[in-house]
């Protein structure tokens, strides 16, 4: 149930302070603890303002790669979040995008 709600607040480009927030009334363990999903969020933000357009990508290879879905429905938003996280660090954006956007070429992807 988790992972379901957690999908839609990823997909849907909700805050993820809000999904916090919710999950502690759920009886169920999360992937990123609070400080991460606060992070993830933070650079999301940061991604949208500084860089609206590698924003805009990320979010076109999560719905690519939903649309070609093949079974890993689990993992796709925590792919999403995972290459989010790595934002901002030592890497540039454009090489993280590139390297998130090699998920679609996964064995698991029905459309490559």
């Amino acid at each position: 149930m988790l992972i379901e709600i957690f999908t839609d607040f990823i997909r849907g480009r909700r805050d993820l302070r809000e999904y916090v927030a919710l999950r502690k009334t759920i009886q169920e363990r999360g992937e990123f603890n609070d400080t991460t999903l606060i992070k993830i969020q933070e650079n999301l933000e940061r991604l949208e303002k500084e860089n609206p357009q590698i924003y805009q990508k990320m979010y076109e290879v999560l719905e690519a790669v939903f649309e070609n879905d093949a079974g890993q429905r689990v993992d796709y938003p925590l792919d999403f979040s995972r290459a989010i996280l790595k934002m901002f660090k030592n890497s540039s954006l454009e090489s993280i995008y590139e390297e998130y956007k090699a998920i679609l070429k996964h064995k698991y992807q029905t459309k490559n």
